[in-house]
């Protein structure tokens, strides 16, 4: 997958923006409400790559059953993956991920308080 295919995937989550608050070469994906990272894009040892965000049980799951996960590169390996995106992972699966790191990553909603 090319980067420019995976940033506008990424970009058509709603109320998404890029960014590159780490300098030229990393491209952060991040919630407009929140500021929070959902996808960051780099390149590294020649492959390009994403860190997204996940569960910890799915994190090691990920890990065991995908030879392009791997443990978060700079940043928390626990609630991190980093996926490298030009070794064969299937479009499906990724995009799985996104989802999962977008819905992790998201502005919680406030409940209403209902009095009695």
């Amino acid at each position: 997958m090319e980067i420019g295919e995976f940033v506008e995937y990424c970009l058509s989550y709603p109320g998404s923006y890029e960014d590159q608050p780490f300098g030229e070469g990393w491209t952060a994906i991040r919630h407009k409400e929140n500021k929070k990272l959902f996808a960051l894009i780099f390149n590294r040892d020649k492959h390009l790559c994403v860190n997204l965000k996940c569960d910890p049980e799915r994190s090691h799951f990920l890990r065991q059953a995908f030879k392009e996960v791997k443990p978060g590169y700079h940043m928390n390996k626990e609630h991190w993956n980093t996926v490298i995106l030009d070794e064969g992972l299937s479009e499906d699966d990724l995009h799985d991920m996104v989802r999962h790191s977008f819905e992790l990553s998201r502005p919680k909603r406030k409940t209403k308080e209902c009095f009695l």
